[in-house]
């Protein structure tokens, strides 16, 4: 887990971006998984995580 308070890291990933809640718009954090190689390149984008089927989402993948 990382700490990101200028959300750089986050907006470079496409993580930090307008969220919805109850009628209420706000700035969050979006729930995306990358899969990332042993050399730094991303192979693999989940941008609607499921929390209850995520990790066979990934398993899937391997």
């Amino acid at each position: 887990m990382l700490c990101d308070e200028s959300h750089e890291m986050l907006e470079s990933y496409g993580a930090w971006g307008l969220k919805k809640f109850m009628g209420r718009e706000y700035m969050g954090i979006n729930r995306i998984s990358y899969v990332i190689d042993e050399g730094g390149k991303i192979e693999h984008v989940f941008e609607k995580v499921n929390t209850k089927t995520h990790a066979q989402d990934v398993l899937v993948l391997l």
